[in-house]
C-alpha cells in the first residue's frame, strides 16, 4: 500500500472545516446567526396546535435541524479545541461561552419538545405515521423516542432552570475536572533516567515486561491522583447528588441508572441482566489471571501485572505508518468501503495523534453532523495497544459515516450500539496481526492481549457500572470520600477473587475514570458492545460473506430505530440471559486455547 503523508506520522488535526480560529468574525457571525434563527423559530409556537398539518410539522423540524447543525458545529469547535489543549485559556473561555449560549438557545426552543410530548397519543400517532414522507430523512424514531420521556418531563419553567443550572453546575465541574487532571505530570525513572510523563505516556509502562516498572507506573499514577483524591472525590459526590436531584427527585426515574437506560432506549431489565451475568462470570477472567501468573512465573498476579506481556519478545512497537497500513488493510479485507471511509478521516486531517502536555488523555471520536467527517483524538506511542485504539476509534468514525444519510437527530447510534463498529474493528485488526506475525512469542502475546482487552472492555467496565450503582446509593446515604474509596477496593476484591493481589493505592482508581464524572453509567455500553460483537464475530466466522450485509446494515441504521428493533432484525435477542452468557462462553473457549498452547 502506498502511504500518503497524512498516514506516515502523528499530526495534529485541522478544525478549519468548523471555524478558522478561537476568535474572529466567523465565530461571532455564528453566534449572531444562531441568535437570529432561534428568534425566528420562536414564532412557530403559535402553529403548534392539535390538528396541525403534517407538512407544517415537517417544516418546523427542518428549521430546528438547521439551527442544531450550526449549534453542533460551534460546540464541537469549542470542545475539540479544549481537548487539544486543556490548558489553553482561550479554549476554556470559548467553551464556557458556548455552553452558556447553548443553554439559552435550548431554553428558547424547548417549547417544541414540550408540545410534542404533551400531545395525546392518537394525535401523535397520526403525525408519526406520516411525517417521514415530508422530511429529507426519516425523523419518526426521534419523535417516538422523545415521547418516551413524557412521564419524566417537567414544566417549561422548570426545564429552563435545569438547563441554566447545568452550565454553571455539572458542565462547569466537568471542565474543571478535565483541566485539573490533564495538567498532571507523572515523574518516574526509566532506564536510569527520571522522566516527566503525561498519563498516556505513563500508561504504556503498565504493559512493560519489567514487573517493577509496571508497579512504579501504577503507584505514581495513584500517588498523583491520590493527592487530589479528596477533592476529586468531592467533585464526584456533587455530580452524583446533582444527578439524583434531577433524575430521581424531580423527574421520578425509578433509580439513577434508569435515566441512562431510557436515554439509551434499553429496558432496565436488559441492563440488569447484562450486569448480573457479568458479575456471575468473574471466575472466567480469574482463571485467565491464574494462567497468566503461571506463564510469568508468579504465584499470583498483582493488580500491576494484569496487562503484562507473557514474553519479553512481545514488547514490539509499530511505526505510525505501519499502524495505519495494518488498520486500513484489515478493514479493506472485510469490506473495501470501510477502508475508504477510514482513509477519509486521515485525508481530511481529522486525526490528532500527537502526544502533548495539556492535551486530553485517552482517545475518542467526535461525530459532529452527518455531512462532516468525524474527528478522532489519539495519543499514539507505537504500542500494540495504540494500534488497537486506532482501529477502535476509526470504527466509530466509520459507523457515523455509514449512517450519514440519516437526519442530524438520528445518525448517532445509541451508546450501547455505538461500541459495535469500534470493537468489531479491533477484532478485524487482531486477525490481521495474527496473519502477519511469524514470531511464536509475539503471536501468543497477541492472543493474550485479546483476552486482556476483553477483560478491560467487558469485566472492568461492568464492575465500574456496578460500583457506580453502589456509589450513587452510598452518596445519598451520606458516605464520605473514604467510604467510596473503600467500596471501590471491595469492588476490585469481588472482581478478582484470590487470583490477583491488590495494593491499597488502587482505592483511588475510580477518581481517575473520566466517564463516571462526565456521563454517569456510560461504561456498561462497553460491556454491551463487546459481548454483542463477540456474537456478531462468531456469526461472521460461521457465515462468511453472507454475514456482511447484516452487519453493515446495523452500522447504516445509526440511531434511526430502537436498539432492540435493530438487533432483532439482525437475529440478536438481547433480552435473554443466554445471549450475554454466550459472549463469556466464547472468552472461556479462548482461555482453553491459551491453556493448550
Amino acid at each position: 500500500m502506498v502511504m500518503s503523508d497524512f498516514l506516515t506520522h502523528p499530526t495534529p488535526w485541522s478544525l478549519h472545516d468548523l471555524f478558522p480560529a478561537l476568535t474572529g468574525p466567523e465565530i461571532e457571525n455564528a453566534f449572531a446567526t444562531l441568535e437570529a434563527e432561534v428568534g425566528a423559530f420562536e414564532r412557530v409556537r403559535a402553529q403548534l396546535e392539535p390538528g396541525i398539518a403534517v407538512e407544517t410539522l415537517a417544516a418546523i423540524i427542518r428549521r430546528l435541524e438547521q439551527i442544531n447543525r450550526l449549534a453542533y458545529r460551534l460546540y464541537a469547535f469549542a470542545g475539540l479545541s479544549f481537548a487539544a489543549n486543556t490548558q489553553d485559556q482561550m479554549a476554556q473561555t470559548l467553551l464556557a461561552r458556548v455552553q452558556q449560549f447553548m443553554a439559552r438557545l435550548s431554553n428558547r426552543t424547548l417549547f417544541f419538545s414540550l408540545w410534542w410530548k404533551g400531545l395525546d397519543d392518537a394525535e401523535a400517532e397520526r403525525l408519526l405515521a406520516a411525517v417521514d414522507a415530508h422530511t429529507p430523512a426519516p425523523v419518526s424514531y426521534w419523535l417516538e423516542e422523545m415521547r418516551h420521556f413524557k412521564p419524566h418531563t417537567l414544566s417549561e419553567a422548570e426545564e429552563k432552570i435545569i438547563n441554566l443550572k447545568n452550565v454553571t453546575g455539572m458542565a462547569a465541574l466537568h471542565t474543571l475536572y478535565d483541566a485539573i487532571t490533564n495538567r498532571y505530570v507523572f515523574k518516574i525513572t526509566v532506564d536510569g533516567v527520571e522522566k516527566e510523563l503525561t498519563r498516556g505516556e505513563l500508561m504504556t509502562l503498565v504493559r512493560s515486561p519489567d514487573p517493577e516498572l509496571r508497579a512504579r507506573a501504577y503507584e505514581e499514577q495513584f500517588r498523583v491522583y491520590g493527592q487530589d483524591g479528596p477533592i476529586l472525590g468531592q467533585m464526584y459526590q456533587t455530580l452524583v447528588r446533582d444527578w439524583y436531584n434531577e433524575q430521581v427527585e424531580l423527574r421520578h426515574f425509578a433509580s439513577p441508572i434508569a435515566a441512562r437506560n431510557l436515554q439509551n432506549d434499553i429496558p432496565d431489565e436488559v441492563v440488569d441482566t447484562l450486569l448480573a451475568v457479568a458479575e456471575a462470570n468473574a471466575p472466567v477472567f480469574q482463571r485467565f489471571f491464574r494462567l497468566k501468573a503461571r506463564l510469568l512465573g508468579m504465584d499470583r498476579l498483582r493488580r500491576y501485572d494484569i496487562y503484562a506481556p507473557v514474553a519479553a519478545a512481545a514488547e514490539k512497537t509499530y511505526r505510525f505508518d505501519e499502524a495505519t497500513g495494518m488498520v486500513l488493510e484489515a478493514f479493506a479485507e472485510f469490506d473495501p468501503q470501510m477502508a475508504e471511509l477510514a482513509r477519509r478521516v486521515f485525508a481530511e486531517q481529522r486525526v490528532d495523534a500527537e502526544v502533548r502536555k495539556g492535551k486530553r488523555s485517552g482517545a475518542f471520536c467526535w461525530s459532529v453532523t452527518p455531512d462532516l467527517t468525524p474527528w478522532v483524538l489519539l495519543n499514539y506511542q507505537g504500542k500494540a495497544n495504540d494500534v488497537a485504539t486506532m482501529a477502535h476509534e476509526l470504527g466509530h468514525a466509520i459507523h457515523s459515516l455509514m449512517a450519514s444519510h440519516h437526519s442530524l437527530f438520528t445518525f448517532h447510534a445509541s451508546l450501547p450500539l455505538a461500541e459495535t463498529a469500534s470493537t468489531f474493528g479491533e477484532m478485524l485488526l487482531i486477525d490481521r496481526l495474527l496473519a502477519e506475525e511469524q514470531d511464536p512469542a509475539v503471536r501468543r502475546d497477541i492472543l493474550f492481549r485479546q483476552v486482556d482487552d476483553a477483560y478491560a472492555t467487558i469485566m472492568r467496565q461492568a464492575f465500574f457500572a456496578l460500583f457506580e450503582r453502589q456509589a450513587h446509593d452510598m452518596v445519598q446515604a451520606n458516605a464520605s470520600v473514604d467510604d467510596l474509596a473503600a467500596a471501590y477496593l471491595d469492588n476490585l476484591r469481588t472482581q478478582f477473587g484470590d487470583s490477583v493481589s491488590l495494593s491499597d493505592s488502587f482505592r483511588w482508581e475510580w477518581v481517575s475514570i473520566p466517564h463516571i464524572y462526565h456521563t454517569p453509567f456510560y461504561v456498561y455500553a462497553y460491556a454491551f458492545g463487546q459481548l454483542l460483537v463477540l456474537a456478531l464475530y462468531r456469526r461472521y466466522q460461521q457465515e462468511g460473506e453472507r454475514f456482511k450485509p447484516r452487519y453493515l446494515g446495523i452500522l447504516a441504521a445509526g440511531g434511526s430505530d430502537a436498539p432492540l428493533r435493530i438487533l432483532d432484525a439482525a437475529g440478536m435477542d438481547i433480552r435473554r440471559r443466554e445471549f450475554w452468557q454466550g459472549g463469556f462462553d466464547i472468552i472461556a473457549e479462548r482461555i482453553d486455547q491459551l491453556e493448550a498452547l
